[in-house]
């Protein structure tokens, strides 16, 4: 009997070994990624106002979006830039290199669904919220009570972005503005976003937010 549970938990260890080697191999996968030299031309094109510089400024937005579902697994998070949304667009046309992409960050392939396909109204609500706690974790911010915004929802104010979406840290400030022009981060249920992620069956990250997700304030679907 002894020698059953002593083979157990060795078998369990091994298991969470495995799952947190993958994890951490996934996540460097994704930071190491070169989305510069596929798609920078391409977002040039697409955004000409914007800088080399800041282009880069949206890689790495992208990048932490990708992290984020990583760690939401198979559920839904919000993509709350419409610049990182660009990049990621351009990405998914690349469809080799996009698909390989996603084997090896993700285990499955990532689907974008915009918010007109999310199966109910809350569900992009339900992923904003979402990207934000995530979001929030990722940078060590405190989501209740955050003294600036996750790079990911402040990118597209910092930039300028025609159409993009604006968040306020508190909605004081933000219902004190022009109507639409600024979401409230620290009530973010109210907010915005231009789609989301969801993976198809398959493995996923365990990791997250305890009821994490991927899709959003405007998209992506879960299977």
């Amino acid at each position: 009997m002894g020698k059953i549970v002593l083979i157990s938990l060795l078998v369990l260890a091994s298991v969470l070994l495995w799952r947190n080697w993958s994890r951490q191999r996934r996540g460097a996968y994704i930071a190491a990624y070169p989305y510069q030299r596929f798609l920078d031309k391409r977002l040039a094109a697409r955004r000409p106002e914007l800088s080399a510089e800041q282009r880069n400024e949206v890689f790495a937005a992208l990048d932490d979006y990708f992290q984020l579902c990583r760690k939401a697994g198979r559920h839904m998070v919000a993509m709350p830039s419409q610049a990182a949304d660009d990049a990621w667009h351009e990405f998914i046309l690349f469809t080799r290199q996009y698909d390989k992409f996603c084997r090896h960050a993700f285990g499955r392939f990532l689907h974008h669904t915009p918010a007109e396909a999310m199966r109910t109204p809350t569900q992009a609500s339900d992923g904003l919220k979402r990207a934000w706690r995530l979001a929030c974790a990722h940078e060590k911010i405190n989501p209740k009570k955050p003294e600036r915004l996750p790079r990911l929802f402040a990118l597209d104010a910092a930039l300028g972005i025609a159409g993009g979406f604006v968040y306020q840290l508190d909605c004081l400030a933000a219902s004190g503005g022009a109507a639409g022009s600024g979401y409230c981060a620290s009530h973010i249920g109210c907010g915005g976003s231009s789609g989301g992620c969801s993976g198809d069956s398959g493995s996923a990250d365990s990791g997250g937010d305890g009821g994490g997700g991927c899709g959003g304030g405007c998209g992506g679907g879960g299977d």
